[in-house]
């Protein structure tokens, strides 16, 4: 069984999360979006190893965090390429949004596509690209588990990741709700900011 741990990080209260399986400690770490001590202290705490990030999207207020983690275990950063261009972006946007410079941007380690499979001994994912919000926005699947972090593509409560950058694409964003709520309706949903929620719930939610 997989353990979850949710930490809303940074002035945005973007989920990182940390992810687990019992009797084992290899750790993925998932949008770390600021507060890297403060995650830090939380793998301490619970005396984990973190073996990957990986980055459902690459807006500042989901990767904030990477390159101090990278430095402090030395594992790899993973975004999908099609959003390797708005790390371009990254400086200006934390300036505009939260008046603090985070310095450059994390530089991936390597590009996931769709139908990848992130596997390290303890956990397995696999990579559905689910592009609208960004190009390169991408959800993390585990069948058995029946959960699926979503980044910002969907939310709790009807929410969507927003569509009115030059960049995004609502007609993509539609096909990517598509591809996430037609999974099993007991499939956890994770999503970016906010609490979770199930398929379910959202399928009556939205029209698909």
């Amino acid at each position: 069984m997989l353990n979850i741990i949710t930490l809303p990080v940074g002035q945005l209260k973007a989920n990182c999360y940390l992810i687990y399986k019992e009797g084992n400690s290899n750790c993925l770490i998932i949008d770390p979006g600021d507060e890297a001590d403060f995650i830090m202290q939380k793998i301490k705490d619970y005396e984990l190893t973190p073996v990957e990030i990986v980055a459902t999207h690459a807006h500042f207020d989901h990767i904030q965090g990477v390159m101090e983690l990278k430095w402090a275990y030395k594992i790899p950063f993973y975004l999908h390429q099609k959003d390797h261009m708005l790390l371009n972006h990254y400086r200006r946007s934390a300036i505009y949004f939260t008046n603090f410079d985070p310095g450059p941007p994390p530089i991936p380690d390597a590009f996931l596509i769709h139908q990848d499979v992130i596997e390290k001994n303890s956990f397995e994912f696999s990579v559905i690209h689910t592009p609208g919000h960004t190009p390169g926005s991408i959800s993390l699947y585990n069948k058995k588990e029946g959960i699926i972090f979503t980044g910002d593509t969907i939310f709790a409560d009807g929410g969507v990741g927003r569509t009115d950058h030059r960049y995004s694409s609502p007609l993509d964003l539609g096909k990517s709700l598509q591809k996430i709520l037609t999974l099993p309706d007991k499939t956890i949903i994770l999503p970016g900011h906010g609490e979770a929620t199930n398929v379910l719930n959202e399928k009556s939610l939205h029209i698909i």
